[in-house]
């Protein structure tokens, strides 16, 4: 999972390609998860340590949003239709769906491809 992690913070600033919903997925639990803990540190030390790192994250949690926008077939465009009224649900159904099958116009399918869990892939993910 770590490993998800810290290839998005390696490929920060990378909106072109595919990200698997694994990827895009885990980068976010983890994201969350620390987001957490530094809330509660935060309150701890009276000091909004959250938002430094969410300011941080900020570009490559952007990144790998396109980047899954992009396997799903969607343009990374479509991340501004979260500033309309439901929007965010819509997002979130595309988050969900599967990799268009084969290459699409923003390149291979990641599934199996230089992944270090492909061997571990289960039908469906």
């Amino acid at each position: 999972m770590l490993d998800y992690y810290t290839g998005v913070l390696k490929n920060y600033a990378g909106f072109e390609g595919r990200a698997r919903r694994a990827e895009y997925w885990q980068y976010t639990l983890m994201t969350v998860i620390a987001a957490i803990v530094l809330l509660v540190i935060g309150i701890f030390i009276k000091f909004p340590i959250v938002i430094v790192y969410y300011l941080a994250v900020l570009v490559p949690s952007l990144a790998v949003s396109v980047r899954r926008l992009h396997d799903t077939g969607k343009s990374g465009w479509w991340l501004l239709i979260a500033f309309v009224p439901f929007g965010g649900i819509v997002l979130l159904v595309f988050t969900c769906l599967d990799s268009t099958p084969g290459p699409n116009q923003y390149g291979p399918n990641p599934k199996g491809i230089g992944n270090p869990y492909a061997d571990q892939q289960v039908a469906g993910y």
